[in-house]
């Protein structure tokens, strides 16, 4: 998800909730808090390569504290991505197209592309939580998202030759994605901010064990971190970066149980006028457990994935609240056991406008009257 918050009190740069996203960014991703956005269940990690988590979710300001109130971030997110012989296999395995006792090899490759478009309602407390600014978000998204594999299989069952075999599968799904919640708490110190969350997937999306795409992903998550922004209004200079984790539940319909995925989304940026920022974003991605349960036919099956790319990012007034626009996009390297290619985010979020300091005559009016 950097979807989540971009810096929201007003400072010399003006650069004012702009609410990890999560997120996710949002903004810098999008909500963060792990997004069961399966973007193309062929697409991302552990089961079948996909994972809760979306790499670059979080982004820039992730950990700056927000204005009070509601704000709401949209973002439109798009991906395409490709993987080799392991991924391939794992896939056909899981929708259950090879039999389950089959050695086999295979010659094939796997091509998925996804179009999702995310709304985020975020809420920011007024009154401190532990001695920081809470929130409260919920991820909602619909889009579509299609795969296909072609190749050659062959292996054994038991003793018995089973191939060469060519198969060529492909679908669309186009459908809502899971619900996210996720709460936050936020400390500034200085020019240092903090940040803790926890977010979990709702797996209620558009899912089906037997496609080779999906919109959900099947299986609940939870998912928790923390993060560090350090912002300069002075100088217009930052860096953010968040760590977490994502505990991922047993899936109902194939018995298999991703192993523990850790995360780490980061975002540097100069802003070089009071609106305008620039920038780097970047993530990286390691699955540290293995994938067990009955449904896993392909052991330990460890994904991972490196992403960097531009950001640009622009703050203006709109209708007596605060907009914020933010392009992003990561180029994947280092993939293993999990499709990789690139993805792009478009973010918008609109929230309250930090409020103006009080001027010289109102705080004459205000001062108490004199003995």
């Amino acid at each position: 998800m950097s979807f989540v918050g971009v810096c929201s009190r007003l400072n010399d740069l003006q650069v004012a909730a702009l609410l990890r996203t999560v997120r996710s960014g949002l903004i810098c991703g999008a909500l963060a808090l792990t997004i069961a956005l399966s973007v193309s269940e062929s697409s991302r990690a552990d089961e079948g390569g996909v994972s809760f988590w979306v790499p670059g979710f979080f982004g820039s300001l992730v950990a700056t504290p927000q204005q009070p109130g509601w704000s709401l971030a949209t973002i439109y997110y798009n991906t395409t991505i490709s993987a080799g012989g392991n991924v391939a296999l794992a896939r056909e395995f899981e929708i259950r197209n090879l039999p389950v006792n089959l050695q086999a090899q295979i010659y094939a490759s796997l091509h998925a592309s996804g179009n999702l478009g995310f709304v985020i309602p975020t809420y920011a407390f007024a009154t401190p939580v532990l001695g920081g600014q809470a929130s409260a978000s919920l991820v909602t998204a619909y889009g579509q998202t299609n795969a296909s594999l072609m190749g050659t299989v062959s292996g054994t069952v038991g003793p018995i030759p089973f191939g060469p075999r060519s198969d060529s599968i492909g679908d669309t799904t186009t459908g809502p994605a899971d619900l996210i919640p996720q709460f936050a708490v936020r400390w500034n110190a200085g020019l240092s901010n903090y940040m803790a969350y926890m977010t979990g997937d709702i797996p209620v999306g558009t899912y089906s064990s037997s496609n080779l795409s999906n919109v959900g992903i099947g299986h609940g998550a939870i998912d928790a971190g923390g993060g560090y922004t350090y912002f300069n209004p002075t100088t217009g200079q930052e860096f953010s970066g968040v760590l977490g984790l994502t505990y991922n539940l047993t899936n109902p319909s194939t018995q298999y149980q991703n192993g523990v995925d850790m995360h780490f989304d980061w975002g540097a940026s100069q802003f070089i006028t009071k609106q305008l920022q620039i920038g780097l974003v970047g993530y990286a991605y390691k699955e540290i457990g293995c994938d067990s349960g009955s449904g896993d036919l392909v052991g330990c099956f460890q994904s991972q994935v490196v992403g960097v790319g531009p950001q640009v990012g622009y703050v203006f007034p709109i209708g007596g609240m605060q907009g914020y626009l933010n392009l992003k996009a990561y180029g994947e390297f280092a993939g293993a056991d999990r499709p990789t290619g690139w993805n792009a985010w478009l973010t918008f979020v609109l929230s309250p406008a930090a409020a103006a300091p009080p001027s010289s005559a109102s705080m004459v009016t205000k001062a108490p009257p004199r003995n």
